[in-house]
């Protein structure tokens, strides 16, 4: 997951206010469901228009249901076949937030602990190895202080074409390096020739120098080696353990790890441009970004979560979930003035947003809540964006929080 592209994500959203504005005209204080409907519609069709992103859907929730829900533009270009809060996608990191809720499940059923070091569980050890004394824990994992780096093996080797590509995929220049259905390899093989010293990528300068638990660096194989560890101790596959303690419960009918477990005639094309398709791919690593779904089926993921956060969640006990919304570093884990915190792979703004945002070949996604109204949003991207995508991107955000604080002021008919 572009890990830059998460970091504008969370400088957008400190920006964003916290409560509603006060000098709202009182007829906009008095916004009904339709009108609320007709007019974000409006202005996110103006968005659209802007040309700069073929594709996307927004949800506006809060912990009861879901107050709006749209798709905009084209999943398929050249049948104009229409994006819709149905069609699906991969979400990149917003995907580490499940890993987060397992782990609490896991830990809940008493088959790990958040501080148990990790090498209790593996195969194979992992250690700093400028501090090959210091236990790595999951809960340093967790937080993206483990000391594990994200080498150019990560770009190098964990994204994978679904098919074998034609002449013109051949010469797709991407920022990161697909590789042909043959190099696939399991998650285990590939973190245990990333991170173990006999592996075959293994590279001394895939680790910081800081002693884990001591500084922030956000990594996404730390994250896939959670997954692993979670399923060295349940015993089961990350994701059937997802799907069994996660989706299901929440009737997540349309969201898979995997293309095989999702209705690919859903599925959006993704754009490098209007002119360019990007090929379907995969990650070996895919608990840090691989997960498929829709706007729609992830809404009943976000209002669990505000649930959750209220004390009235199903997926985790009451306990669980206020260990999964603590915030779990201090200033002197950042390296710089930061804007935000984290819980068990999850996000903390300043300000009081809650949520994970993702970004991948011509993936943007941000699923985030406030923390004050309750009010969440969700936003499904299937095009690359450059500068001008980017601008078009935020705009789309502002206002659609913008209107999603209107709901706080006043109740909205269910």
């Amino acid at each position: 997951m572009n890990k830059l592209f998460s970091l504008l994500f969370i400088g957008f959203l400190f920006s964003c206010q916290n409560n509603p504005d006060p000098d709202q005209s009182a007829q906009s204080k008095k916004l009904e469901s339709s009108n609320f409907s007709d007019s974000l519609s409006g202005v996110l069709n103006e968005l659209y228009e802007q040309g700069n992103i073929i594709g996307f859907s927004v949800m506006v929730v809060d912990q009861e249901k879901a107050f709006y829900e749209k798709g905009f533009g084209y999943s398929d270009l050249r049948e104009t076949q229409s994006y819709t809060v149905h069609t699906i996608q991969n979400i990149a990191s917003i995907s580490k937030t499940f890993l987060g809720i397992a782990l609490m499940k896991a830990q809940e059923m008493g088959t790990l602990k958040l501080d148990d070091p990790v090498n209790e569980y593996l195969p194979f050890k992992v250690t700093n190895p400028y501090y090959p004394e210091q236990v790595i824990t999951l809960r340093h994992l967790a937080t993206h202080t483990s000391s594990i780096l994200d080498s150019d093996y990560y770009d190098d080797k964990a994204y994978i074409l679904k098919d074998k590509p034609n002449e013109s995929e051949e010469s797709l220049e991407m920022y990161v390096k697909f590789n042909l259905p043959t190099t696939h390899t399991s998650m285990f093989d590939y973190l245990e020739n990333v991170l173990s010293v006999e592996g075959e990528w293994y590279e001394k300068k895939g680790f910081l120098k800081n002693k884990p638990g001591e500084a922030y660096n956000y990594s996404n194989v730390g994250a896939t080696l959670a997954a692993l560890v979670l399923e060295m101790a349940t015993g089961m596959p990350y994701d059937r353990f997802t799907s069994k303690y996660i989706l299901e419960p929440l009737k997540m009918s349309s969201t898979g790890w995997s293309f095989a477990s999702v209705d690919m005639l859903k599925h959006t094309w993704l754009y490098l441009d209007k002119e360019t398709i990007i090929p379907y791919y995969s990650l070996i690593t895919y608990p840090d970004g691989g997960l498929i779904t829709s706007a729609h089926d992830l809404s009943k993921y976000l209002i669990e979560l505000i649930k959750g956060y209220n004390g009235e969640g199903v997926l985790l006990n009451e306990k669980s979930y206020k260990e999964f919304f603590t915030k779990q570093l201090n200033p002197e884990n950042f390296s710089e003035l930061h804007g935000e915190n984290e819980g068990i792979f999850l996000s903390f703004t300043s300000n009081g947003f809650i949520g994970h945002s993702g970004g991948d070949p011509g993936v943007a996604t941000h699923m985030y809540f406030n923390s004050t109204t309750n009010i969440g949003i969700i936003l499904f991207v299937n095009t690359e964006l450059d500068n001008e995508g980017e601008e078009q991107f935020y705009s789309i955000l502002n206002k659609t929080w913008e209107f999603g604080q209107r709901l706080n002021q006043k109740p909205v008919d269910k």
